[in-house]
């Protein structure tokens, strides 16, 4: 129950100030946010009648809730954000209790003058292990609470798909996985839909982790033996891990797959690959091969580069060290590079490649031109951090947490400043009670400037009925 009031006609109950913090859900205090983010809209941990008052001196929003639950109107809340911009709004709360009212001390949000992307695009599936029953790939307006349905496997088959990803956050360029029945690669380009089989002889499987190339031409891929296996009584419940792996680059235009000595290779397992944001460098992971399971533990991955040319799909003979799992017994994964080529954000655990599960992944984040590693303190929490994802400003990024109960993940937010200063980050807004009765994890979360533009009865026809273009090998640079 909510009743919004004018604050300049509403008389704000006379309230005794009261120390400590009052537990909110999610936690939105002192949070840096974006001038086009929806409603942060958030309740008492412990229902009561109450009010939020929020101010910036020039604007305010009065919400009543008679149990502690405050759904901020859009409108309101976009002026309050547009007049704070490059300052901060406080939100004061006052709790009815005990027959009189106490306010608590008021906390801030910052509003950031860099917008963020204004979609944000992640599948969404059950914290399951090997069966799966709903899932969908779905595409969020960041700045109001509209969600559509990129495409879901109820129209599949119940099809599994993943490894969504656009080229520089655009949304007319990106692909997509789909496994079991309808087994392809699907490539998005301008509205025209491409479905490949991407499995040749010489490679260990179909193509699995993408990267694409910032000239649109080229996509970066891993090729995988993927295993798991299950815990008894680890906390970790689950390892996903590699029997073995290489990286590749798919020409789009040629239908070819093309690769180096240096990023496919018996003697290692080379993964998660990402070019920078000027095309001239390949970054990926790599460790060497070990008998599998039963030295998952001791499986530990360097972060490393290579040149690439993509004028002759060249690649250089000299591979850069950027991480070195030795010097700390750590294992790095899933390099993403910031689109401004300043910062390196990748992720960090024990051992392994695979760190959903792992309540030690943290990130970091590597400055590329000072060399300087930040370990994020602010950012990371004591359970799973792991994906990520930029914005195409370089200012934000968006990354999975397990943090609130270490079963599902959800979508954090995070600024970072041009000094590479990083906010607290901020759980995306949703509507009161989306969070305590969803049961699906967000995964992949990637950022795009806008909405995917692709005739999806066209997609679902050519998946169910449409012959795959087969891709073919060209070879191994020496």
């Amino acid at each position: 129950m909510l009743c919004l009031s004018n604050c300049n006609n509403m008389q704000l109950p006379n309230a005794q100030e009261i120390g400590g913090e009052l537990p909110i859900f999610p936690d939105y205090r002192n949070v840096t946010i974006p001038c086009n983010i929806a409603p942060l809209n958030f309740k008492l941990k412990t229902p009561a009648q109450s009010i939020a008052f929020f101010s910036n001196g020039e604007k305010q929003i009065c919400i009543k809730s008679k149990v502690g639950a405050f759904d901020i109107p859009l409108k309101k809340w976009q002026e309050i954000v547009t007049a704070s911009i490059g300052n901060a709004m406080q939100v004061t709360i006052y709790v009815y209790n005990n027959n009189s009212w106490v306010k608590y001390k008021p906390f801030k949000i910052f509003v950031a003058r860099e917008p963020i992307d204004s979609y944000l695009v992640y599948r969404r599936i059950a914290p399951g292990y090997r069966l799966w029953g709903e899932m969908g790939i779905y595409e969020r307006n960041l700045s109001d609470f509209e969600e559509t349905t990129f495409l879901s496997n109820k129209l599949m088959n119940n099809n599994c798909m993943n490894c969504h990803s656009f080229c520089m956050q655009d949304p007319d360029k990106m692909m997509f996985h789909q496994r079991a029945i309808h087994a392809g690669t699907y490539i998005i380009i301008n509205g025209k839909i491409e479905k490949l089989n991407t499995k040749t002889k010489e490679t260990i499987s179909a193509l699995v982790y993408p990267s694409w190339h910032p000239s649109g031409k080229f996509i970066a891929f891993s090729t995988n033996d993927i295993k798991q296996d299950f815990h008894l009584s680890n906390p970790n419940r689950i390892e996903v891990f590699d029997n073995k792996s290489d990286v590749v680059v798919y020409d789009i235009e040629k239908h070819e797959v093309i690769t180096s000595s240096s990023i496919f290779s018996k003697e290692n397992m080379e993964t998660f690959p990402t070019f920078s944001p000027d095309g001239k460098r390949l970054y990926f992971c790599s460790a060497p091969v070990k008998q599998m399971p039963e030295s998952y533990k001791n499986v530990k991955y360097n972060l490393l580069s290579i040149s690439f040319d993509a004028s002759t799909r060249t690649f250089g003979q000299k591979v850069d060290t950027i991480y070195n799992a030795e010097n700390e017994g750590r294992s790095a994964k899933f390099p993403r590079v910031s689109p401004d080529g300043q910062y390196l954000l990748y992720t960090i655990s024990n051992y392994g490649n695979f760190s959903i599960w792992h309540k030690d992944a943290d990130l970091r984040m590597l400055n590329i031109k000072t060399n300087q590693v930040d370990s994020l303190k602010n950012v990371n929490s004591n359970n799973v951090e792991s994906y990520h994802s930029w914005s195409h400003n370089s200012r934000w990024f968006v990354f999975s947490s397990r943090r609130e109960n270490g079963l599902y993940t959800r979508p954090y937010i995070c600024y970072i400043d041009k000094n590479g200063k990083t906010g607290k980050p901020f759980l995306l807004p949703q509507r009161n009670g989306y969070y305590e009765h969803s049961l699906f994890s967000f995964n992949i979360p990637e950022l795009v400037r806008g909405k995917v533009k692709v005739d999806r009865y066209k997609l679902i026809k050519l998946s169910k009925f449409g012959k795959a273009q087969d891709v073919t090998f060209g070879g191994i640079m020496h």
